[in-house]
C-alpha cells in the first residue's frame, strides 16, 4: 500500500526531529568522553606529561577492540547492556546509548591523532615555564589542536547520521525506521527517495557547519 503523502509528512518530520536529537546528543556526550578519553591516551603515552603505560595500553586495546566493530553489529551485541541501562532497547534514547558509546571510542582516536600532531617543541617550552600538566592540556593541547579536532568532529557527526539511520532499522526510531518500515517493506520508492535526500541535506549541513568553524579557528 502506497503511502498518502498528504497525511504522512508529519511523520517525516517527526522522524527528521528523531534522527537530529539522537545526532546532537550522541555527539555532545560521545565528545565529553571521547575527548577525555583521547586527552588520557595522549598525555600517558610514553614520554608524555603523565606517561603511565598501563593506562595507555588498556585504553589503546579498548578502542582497538571497539572501533573496527561494524555499528549494526555492536549495536545487537551490546543490547543487553543497553536494556539494563535505559530500560528498553527500543526507541531513540535505545539508540543513543550504544552510539554514544561507539562514537567516544572513535572520537579519542581523532582526538590523539591531532594531538599526535603538535609539534613537541610547544609542550617543552610550556613545560620550562613552570606549566603544571592541566596546565599544558588546556592552555596548549586543546587550543592547538581545536581546529582540526572540529573537522574531526564534523567526519564523525556524518558517521553519527549514519548510525541513526542504521539503528532506525532496528527500532531506533527517526528516518531509518520510516526508510525500512514504510520504504523498503512496504516497497514504496519515494518514502525511500524522500529519506535519502532528507539524510543528504543533514550531511552537507553538518559539513558545511564543520568546515566554517573550523576556518574561523584556524584563522586566530
Amino acid at each position: 500500500m502506497k503511502v498518502d503523502w498528504s497525511t504522512f509528512w508529519p511523520r517525516i518530520v517527526e522522524s527528521t526531529g528523531e534522527t537530529i536529537l539522537m545526532v546532537i546528543t550522541t555527539l555532545i556526550l560521545g565528545s565529553i568522553l571521547g575527548i577525555t578519553i583521547g586527552l588520557l591516551l595522549f598525555v600517558t603515552r610514553k614520554g608524555n606529561i603523565l606517561e603511565n603505560k598501563l593506562v595507555f595500553r588498556l585504553l589503546n586495546i579498548l578502542i582497538n577492540i571497539i572501533r573496527p566493530i561494524p555499528f549494526i553489529i555492536f549495536l545487537v551485541a551490546i543490547s543487553p547492556l543497553t536494556r539494563a541501562v535505559v530500560g528498553t532497547t527500543i526507541g531513540t534514547w535505545a539508540a543513543i546509548f550504544p552510539m554514544t558509546i561507539a562514537a567516544s571510542f572513535g572520537i579519542a582516536r581523532v582526538v590523539e591523532n591531532n594531538l599526535v600532531s603538535i609539534d613537541p617543541g610547544v609542550i617543552e617550552a610550556a613545560k620550562a615555564m613552570g606549566a603544571s600538566p592541566l596546565q599544558i592540556i588546556f592552555t596548549v593541547l586543546i587550543p592547538e589542536a581545536l581546529g582540526p579536532l572540529i573537522l574531526g568532529l564534523t567526519f564523525v557527526t556524518i558517521s553519527l547520521i549514519d548510525f541513526s539511520a542504521m539503528a532506525g532499522t532496528v527500532g531506533g526510531g527517526g528516518l531509518g525506521h520510516v526508510a525500512m518500515t514504510y520504504g523498503y517493506q512496504r516497497f514504496d520508492g519515494s518514502v525511500m527517495l524522500v529519506t535519502v535526500i532528507i539524510l543528504i541535506i543533514l550531511v552537507q549541513i553538518a559539513q558545511w557547519i564543520g568546515n566554517t568553524l573550523s576556518r574561523k579557528i584556524m584563522r586566530r
